[in-house]
């Protein structure tokens, strides 16, 4: 885990993730990887919202669905260029998350959460049953692949998995830069105190909303990005089933954390699917390793590595400063036995 840390671990975990369909080009796996990669993506965007604004939204893979249908009604239906329905996904997203985050963020706690949840739900219903819009349970077939751009086409398995890695470093890359800076500051002050970060002069409402609207923008992208690899949407998609497996990437790998939901959003896709042989039984197994990670690591991963590394370091400054203190004290008594040996 240290050798992950900093700038060699970013370009580390980028040149895998570069060299992988060159040492694994086994065309399942690689699907498996591209939405593994669209999950983390998705996942980005809820931990901005959860693990550094403090605000835990049940909705987000309706507004991930959202995304995909956006996407695949534009060009299906009104023949719209891929990528401008794709720019069009992320808008889309973003207007109707500030729409649902000025109502539903005047709550607080659990009463956001379940609201947002009923909200999810409202969107699959929507999905399922506006068959003049969605095409409801038939669903939406014939999606075309990301239009090429240049030279560059999209239509292998390889392509569409670069294509996809290119939108996860450039999300991560921003999620980066948003969390360093005074806005994310901001988002952390939120998460630890309303009250602390109102006395700081922050507007709460304002710093709520703006960032439920980056981070359903990241869900629509997300989505985009799925209907663009799958080319079939259904309302399953928009099923509460999408949001809980987001969070629980975002739980195994650390709330809070830039690392921890990008592992997550990789790891359990991969455990799942080694768990496949035992079909409907394999989340008796599931279960309870996740029941004994959230125990033994409630940060998560990356989240209980990090503070386990803080309080070492802790431990060895207050070390330092007690032997500091120790030689300080005893350079008097050797300084008053010198003088009384000269004397």
């Amino acid at each position: 885990m240290k050798a992950l840390q900093g700038k060699t671990g970013w370009m580390l975990l980028l040149a895998a993730a570069i060299a992988f369909p060159l040492v694994v080009p086994n065309s399942y796996f690689l699907s498996v990887m591209t939405l593994a990669f669209i999950t983390a993506i998705a996942t980005l965007g809820l931990n901005l919202l959860t693990g550094y604004t403090g605000q835990l939204n049940l909705a987000h893979g309706g507004f991930m669905a959202i995304g995909a249908y956006t996407l695949g009604i534009l060009t299906v239906d009104h023949q719209m260029p891929f990528w401008l329905a794709f720019a069009l996904s992320g808008v889309v997203c973003m207007v109707l998350g500030y729409v649902v985050g000025v109502v539903s963020l005047r709550l607080k706690g659990h009463y956001f959460s379940i609201f947002t949840m009923c909200v999810g739900y409202i969107i699959y219903l929507l999905i399922e049953k506006w068959e003049g819009l969605t095409h409801g349970a038939v669903g939406l077939i014939g999606i075309p692949v990301p239009a090429a751009i240049g030279p560059v086409t999209f239509d292998s398995v390889q392509a569409q998995y670069y294509l996809v890695l290119f939108f996860l470093v450039i999300g991560t890359f921003v999620m980066h830069r948003i969390v360093g800076s005074l806005l994310g500051r901001g988002f952390m002050a939120v998460r630890n105190s309303d009250a602390l970060a109102e006395a700081l002069g922050i507007n709460l409402m304002r710093t709520k909303v703006l960032s439920f609207v980056l981070s359903v923008c990241y869900a629509g992208i997300a989505g985009a990005l799925y209907a663009g690899q799958v080319r079939f949407l259904g309302p399953d998609i928009a099923r509460t089933d999408v949001t809980f497996d987001m969070v629980m990437a975002m739980l195994v790998g650390g709330a809070g954390t830039l690392l921890g939901p990008l592992l997550g959003a990789l790891l359990v896709p991969w455990v799942t699917q080694t768990l496949q042989f035992l079909q409907d039984y394999r989340m008796l197994v599931f279960g309870p390793v996740l029941i004994l990670l959230i125990i033994f690591l409630p940060d998560g991963i990356v989240g209980s590595y990090l503070k386990r590394q803080a309080r070492r370091a802790a431990a060895q400054r207050r070390g330092q400063l007690a032997a500091a203190r120790t030689a300080q004290a005893a350079a008097p008594v050797a300084t008053t036995r010198t003088g009384a040996e000269n004397a």
